[in-house]
């Protein structure tokens, strides 16, 4: 059975994905064709792809582990740690950590540019050592990973051959954060502001009809932020969902009407989308997209197997014959 994956960013939140895709890799009935990835999205893509193409399914599951593996040693020394309270009472986020208070603070006045003139990102050196990108660039596994353009706003879609540790930087690039990744002289910030992921280049460039969307970021909030941080946490996810929800509103409108028209317009009417997703994302604050102890990642890598097993076990049999995920709501919205 042929699927295509849709992969969200959301910083060590993406440790969700990782869990799901390590549950998917254990059915030998399901062929991954193709992946759209963003921002974490995109790494989890570009190791599944290139662990693959060194030794299948397991291959991809090891590099998968081995890539988290390093995410986590790499961050074991940062400031951006949970305080002794916050470990005690058993909270995931950092709000109260004093390495993330300054940190939130400094970028509000002062930009990447000063405040890390030299562009460090750990994640450089974790890439590196976890890709071939020789070897991914051959992968049967085609990869479409989003970065955005500063200039013109607009989302590049690079594929197999043109992904580098800079497009995957590029990908996951936070304007407060990190500087703009150049690429071929143009400047790219984070993908999620495009498209989170982009789920054009699966529709037109994959033979797959089924699109399993992997979602980390919340549609809703059932309350209203009132802090500084909440509210721009919410704006974030609103702006992140944006791009994805327009590409799914588009697949359930062309089902729905009875000519459906050219054959771009019958391409998109004919999509079986899913969905994968867990409640318990939203539990935790925005600032634990940045914890990135084993711990953490290892329960939500666990999460992700277990909201995958439960999406097998509910909507296996639709694969190939329906979509599972209902974006008819979408039309009223």
């Amino acid at each position: 059975m042929l699927v295509d994956l849709a992969l969200q960013g959301g910083g060590s939140h993406g440790a969700f994905t990782w869990g799901v895709l390590d549950r998917l890799l254990e059915e030998p009935w399901l062929r991954i064709e193709a992946i759209s990835g963003t921002s974490a999205g995109a790494m989890n893509a570009a190791v599944l792809a290139d662990g693959w193409t060194d030794g299948g399914a397991e291959g991809a599951r090891a590099a998968l582990d081995a890539y988290w593996l390093r995410v986590s040693k790499a961050a074991a020394f940062s400031p951006l740690q949970r305080t002794p309270i916050d470990r005690m009472m058993g909270r995931w986020s950092i709000d109260t950590s004093p390495g993330y208070v300054a940190m939130d603070l400094m970028s509000r006045m002062v930009s990447p540019y000063q405040l890390n003139p030299f562009g460090f990102n750990p994640l450089d050196r974790v890439l590196r050592e976890s890709i071939d990108f020789e070897r991914l660039a051959r992968s049967p596994v085609k990869l479409f990973i989003t970065a955005t353009s500063v200039r013109t706003g607009r989302g590049r879609v690079f594929r197999n051959a043109q992904i580098s540790v800079d497009v995957l930087l590029a990908s996951a690039c936070l304007p407060t954060m990190f500087q703009a990744v150049e690429i071929d002289g143009e400047a790219y910030w984070d993908g999620g502001f495009a498209g989170n992921p982009t789920i054009t280049p699966l529709v037109r460039e994959s033979e797959a009809k089924d699109i399993i969307l992997v979602q980390i970021n919340p549609r809703e909030r059932t309350e209203t932020p009132r802090s500084a941080s909440d509210i721009l946490n919410r704006l974030n996810e609103i702006s992140f969902n944006s791009p994805l929800l327009k590409e799914l509103r588009m697949i359930a409108l062309l089902r729905q009407v009875a000519d459906p028209g050219n054959g771009e317009g019958k391409r998109w009417a004919a999509m079986r989308p899913h969905r994968i997703m867990t409640d318990k994302l939203a539990e935790f604050g925005a600032s634990s997209k940045l914890n990135a102890e084993w711990e953490f990642l290892s329960m939500l890598k666990t999460e992700g197997r277990n909201s995958a097993a439960e999406f097998l076990l509910a909507h296996g049999d639709d694969l190939g014959k329906r979509p599972s995920a209902d974006l008819g709501v979408m039309l009223d919205e």
